[in-house]
């Protein structure tokens, strides 16, 4: 919502989407008691949010279009992600909590390759506790932080995994680390207590390797990155956590981009793939429109009308 905020001023000053004459009426009319548009006449939706750590394609409808951003959220969709192992977090990312240490040295390149069988085809996937999904109206992650047992089992959904491949093993060879934040006893009892509810085998007692210091390249835990093609409601990071368990282990998402979104892609590979517009352009818009070309269009706007889609 913050980047459709952020859209809304540029896309409502340009003629590419507003009746000027309209909105010179507008200007002088008296306001209404109905709660107008965020930041202009014309009406921006999005086709699907991204995680905060992520990155990649965004689809936006404007105007008639917002009516169309539907069919996203049930399309196939790509993503390449990097899973960190040896840590969990209460989201499965990092921008969680540290809730459960595990060996991680064992693990091999070989045993990740013939791991990914079992998380391909048509799977149930139960959805993370530490999410915004509501059981009986409250969002799960309240249960979760204080401890309350689900009134319930999470409902496992049935999700397609078209394609899941390792794509790059790196090994100690990163940046990445586990998050400074940690649960203290009475969280991790309170997460626990609400996920035992479900499952009385969990456990999130610490099981480190010998050295834990994370100094040096032999204590530095290893990532590796998959690229994935997922129907939609596939949640990439229960994916990389229930993989990470499989490997005896633990893990959790560092790096997710989404690559592609039903026919909008980073990269065309196809003709009946549509390339995106990159954020730069529109960001530096928002600084500095530019002048206007002799057709008496920005260069924003020129960038928009070689990727446009009219419904």
């Amino acid at each position: 919502m913050s980047l459709l905020n952020r859209m809304q001023p540029l896309l409502s000053k340009s003629k590419l989407f507003v009746d000027f004459e309209k909105a010179e009426q507008l200007k002088d009319a008296p306001k209404s008691r109905k709660r107008r548009k965020r930041g202009g006449d014309v009406k921006v939706g999005q086709g699907g949010t991204l995680d905060p750590l992520a990155d990649g394609v965004m689809v936006l409808g404007v105007g008639r279009a917002t009516k169309q951003l539907t069919q996203f959220l049930d399309c196939t969709k790509e993503y390449r992600t990097t899973c960190l192992l040896g840590c969990e977090t209460d989201s499965y990312d990092s921008e969680g909590n540290r809730v459960r240490i595990a060996p991680w040295k064992h693990v091999t390149k070989q045993q990740v390759e013939e791991a990914l069988s079992q998380f391909t085809g048509q799977i149930k996937q139960t959805p993370p506790i530490f999410s915004a999904l509501k059981m009986d109206g409250k969002p799960l992650y309240e249960y979760a932080r204080k401890g309350i047992p689900l009134p319930r089992p999470i409902e496992p959904r049935d999700v397609t995994v078209h394609s899941l491949e390792l794509v790059e093993w790196l090994g100690s060879n990163h940046p990445f680390t586990w998050p400074d934040n940690s649960l203290n006893e009475d969280q991790k009892k309170a997460v626990e207590k609400a996920l035992q509810s479900v499952d009385e085998t969990i456990n999130l007692e610490d099981k480190p390797e010998n050295s834990t210091t994370l100094n040096g390249e032999n204590d530095v835990p290893t990532a590796f990155v998959l690229r994935m093609s997922v129907s939609g409601g596939t949640y990439v990071r229960s994916i990389v956590h229930d993989l990470a368990n499989a490997l005896g282990s633990a893990g959790h998402v560092v790096t997710l981009q989404r690559s592609k979104q039903g026919r909008f892609v980073l990269g065309p590979k196809s003709d009946n793939e549509r390339a995106c517009i990159p954020w730069e352009v529109f960001e530096k818009a928002l600084s500095d429109p530019g002048e206007a070309d002799e057709d008496g269009w920005a260069e924003w706007e020129r960038e928009v009308i070689e990727h446009i889609e009219v419904v």
